[in-house]
């Protein structure tokens, strides 16, 4: 025993706590236990092999192992009676067979990363349990160094494994090599991920941009969305029998059978996100959804969880690795990699650089989650082709890593990662019960009073639920956070024009820059956000003049391209036909404002954009350019139109844009009107159009005038008419007083 421990030069080594492992290995020395060490190495040809060579080179390299791992034990600050604790359980870590056997392959060539999975999880049954900070990783690399040495040093050794390129491999550990830190890695995730992003909103003033991600992380469901065809998804409900008699689309599909894929999409279980991200079942995933929906999020959340396991625990999870695919293609353009493994290692623009070799390693041992984001973000149909190729490949070339792809759901061409084996499904919006939860964590984490804090959640939650608008936008979490940061000044829904016009502007421009999504037929500094808000305006302006009018939420491409072309000329742009054609596709693909809706029709993709443009472009025929007199807007706009529904929300927003006064004069026209013909719309629409002015003052008159028409009514039994809305309507006009704070009053949605 004695020899042997003088070979393997413990008896040399100071302070060494674990000598006793040591002690009892070398009684087992004759016993064989070289056979399980060696085993991935020469298989079942040991009993013919000299063995001493092999024996002397397992005592030193368990040596060298535990004298790591007590250097780890050492660095968590325990004293060595505390160490002492660990020389049984660590005796049979040590002759765990499956531990002997990846101690040993570090002694094999191919191997460049040594797999401290196994380590770690068999590691968990020793207790006393390993400190928190015990880094597997940083051992395993140390010990293949170690081990890389012990065989280079032995020439018996060398003989018994057929080393091969001995002299490369010698010359490899004398180059500095990068680093595979994975705490490092750690602290890039967190650095560059861990607090919101909310660049691309007005947040001046607060210190939003310290919420951490993962406090405010909420998981959406998802629906599977195998079947997924655009044309199923992009149709909205008004139009689907317009489009039904036309018999027009993309595809060969009867309006029948897009019905059926349809109703077969939304017969497909709700699941959490983070849910189907942990099923083993789905080793391949694309995760489809809308402009701040959440997808980029929802990586980075993966990202994080990985980064704030303690580094014992770090082999036991795939390691995130996620690629940002504009940034990939960014470096791949500029020849700085030609695949996504030395975009890992050398790319600009990345979390940490990922030395290739042990991260093919693990790779091949399926020890990584690959997340590669924003498929629509490559706008070259080419190259996003390409790209799709080279993911596919990927997935060809490393069989046990999990794969998840996220994508814009309009656009999106699904056949080719379907062909690879992909599972699609689709986010779906926050529920009533998410959104809630969303709220109630934003306001805990941004407000520090707690009255205004309870005064201003309360008012958000309330707008939402009274708004059928605010309520169908808070279902996005970009337009939900939006909603929370103008809430803070701001009170929805009468100031809702307010918010449309932010989440245009952020939906046309600065999402778009923010993210550096430049589009070469379209100069960002000669056409910006206001120039598409102004087309948008033209657009929804055509689109109400329509015979359907605003109902009907249709423009046909050819309309959509004259307007364009038609405000390009008035700016003196170049080559108008190709930047119409090209700011079409940018409205549809990347703005998500409009919609290609089939049979040459596009549409918004929220009533909502459409009914706010339209109430922008009055206005500013009104103010701006003054082709619309006071007289007109009374009379064929408001008097027009008071008794159409699908109007309502146009004409309220243009009451919550002008002056007061002219509101006023407004309302006194609306309470003119045959009321008793229309079930009394009149005066409630009055009613409606009161709330929205901010400076009622002005108009305190009307305002009374109006009280005590709605009191005359008295003689009606408007419950008839108009059931609870009348009593909730009614309940709060009795408590209107103009002399009173306005904010107190408020007259419904």
């Amino acid at each position: 025993m004695v020899e042997w421990l003088a070979i393997w030069g413990v008896t040399q080594a100071v302070g060494f706590v674990f000598k006793p492992i040591l002690e009892d290995l070398a009684k087992d020395a004759a016993k064989d236990y070289a056979k399980d060490f060696f085993k991935s190495s020469i298989g079942n040809v040991f009993k013919g092999l000299n063995r001493v060579p092999l024996q002397k080179a397992t005592g030193k390299a368990i040596k060298e192992f535990l004298e790591l791992v007590q250097q780890e034990l050492e660095d968590a600050d325990l004293d060595e009676a505390q160490l002492k604790q660990y020389i049984k359980p660590l005796k049979l870590f040590i002759k765990n067979p499956d531990v002997a056997e990846i101690l040993g392959s570090a002694f094999q060539n191919e191997i460049k990363v040594l797999d401290t999975k196994i380590l770690a999880t068999i590691g968990k049954e020793i207790y006393p349990s390993l400190p928190n900070n015990f880094n597997w990783g940083r051992v395993g690399k140390l010990y293949l160094k170690k081990a890389k040495a012990i065989r280079i040093e032995s020439d018996e050794l060398r003989k018994i494994l057929d080393s091969e390129n001995l002299e490369k491999l010698a010359n490899q550990n004398t180059e500095i090599q990068p680093e595979f830190d994975l705490e490092k890695y750690q602290e890039g995730i967190v650095e560059q991920y861990g607090n919101l992003k909310l660049e691309s909103l007005d947040t001046s003033g607060y210190a939003y941009n310290q919420l951490k991600l993962w406090r405010m992380f909420i998981p959406q469901n998802v629906r599977e969305s195998q079947e997924f065809l655009p044309q199923v998804h992009e149709i909205p409900k008004e139009y689907r029998q317009r489009l039904k008699e036309t018999g027009q689309f993309g595809e060969d599909f009867s309006q029948e059978q897009l019905e059926g894929l349809r109703r077969r999409y939304l017969d497909r279980p709700i699941r959490s996100v983070l849910e189907l991200v942990e099923d083993r079942n789905y080793q391949y995933l694309v995760i489809l959804g809308d402009p701040g929906s959440g997808k980029s999020t929802l990586l980075q959340y993966i990202a994080l969880q990985w980064a704030e396991l303690p580094p014992k625990d770090l082999p036991l999870q795939p390691i995130p690795i996620l690629i940002e695919l504009r940034t990939y293609v960014r470096n791949h353009d500029a020849n700085k990699c030609q695949n996504f493994l030395i975009f890992l290692e050398k790319g600009s623009g990345i979390t940490c650089q990922l030395p290739q070799q042990e991260l093919h390693a693990k790779l091949q041992n399926g020890d990584a989650i690959v997340m590669f984001d924003g498929l629509d973000e490559v706008f070259d149909p080419a190259k996003r082709e390409e790209i799709i190729t080279d993911i596919h490949r990927f997935t060809n070339d490393y069989k046990n890593v999990r794969v998840i792809v996220t994508s814009r759901v309009i656009g999106y061409k699904p056949q080719k990662l379907r062909d690879a084996q992909f599972d699609h499904f689709m986010l779906q919006d926050l529920s009533a019960e998410q959104v809630e939860d969303f709220i109630q964590r934003w306001h805990n984490l941004t407000y520090q009073d707690e009255a205004e804090r309870e005064r201003k959640k309360e008012r958000l939650k309330r707008a939402i639920k009274d708004s059928s608008a605010i309520k169908e936008l808070a279902g996005n979490p970009l337009l939900l956070t939006m909603m929370a940061i103008l809430n803070r000044h701001q009170e929805l829904p009468r100031d809702r024009a307010e918010l449309y016009n932010q989440a245009s502007r952020v939906l046309l421009h600065q999402w778009d820059m923010e993210r550096a999504l430049v589009d070469a037929k379209i100069d960002p500094i000669t056409i910006d956000y206001k120039d598409k808000q102004a087309i948008l305006r033209h657009v929804a302006h055509f689109m109400q003049g329509n015979i359907a009018g605003l109902a009907g939420n249709l423009i046909l491409g050819n309309d959509l391209e004259r307007i364009i072309s038609e405000y390009l000329k008035s700016i003196e742009i170049n080559d108008v036909r190709t930047v119409a054609r090209a700011l079409m596709e940018q409205l549809r693909s990347r703005n998500f404002i409009l919609c290609f809706v089939g049979a040459e029709y596009y549409a918004f993709v929220h009533r909502t954009f459409l009914e706010y443009f339209c109430a922008r472009e009055f206005v500013w025929h009104f103010e701006k350019e003054q082709k619309i007199s006071k007289n007109e807007l009374i009379e064929k706009v408001f008097g027009k139109h008071w008794q159409d529904e699908t109007w309502h929300e146009v004409l309220r927003l243009i009451a919550g844009m002008i002056d007061a006064k002219f509101v006023g004069e407004i309302i006194s026209y609306l309470m003119e009107q045959d009321g008793e013909k229309e079930e009394f719309k009149n005066l409630f629409f009055a009613g409606k159009c009161l709330f929205e002015v901010r400076s009622r003052l002005v108009i305190s008159n009307v305002g009374n005038q109006l009280l005590d028409r709605l009191k005359n009514l008295t003689e009606y039994d408007l419950g008839y008419y108009y059931g609870n809305y009348y009593y909730y309507l009614n309940s709060n006009l009795r408590g209107f007083n103009p002399s009173n704070d306005y904010k107190k009053s408020r007259f419904g949605s």
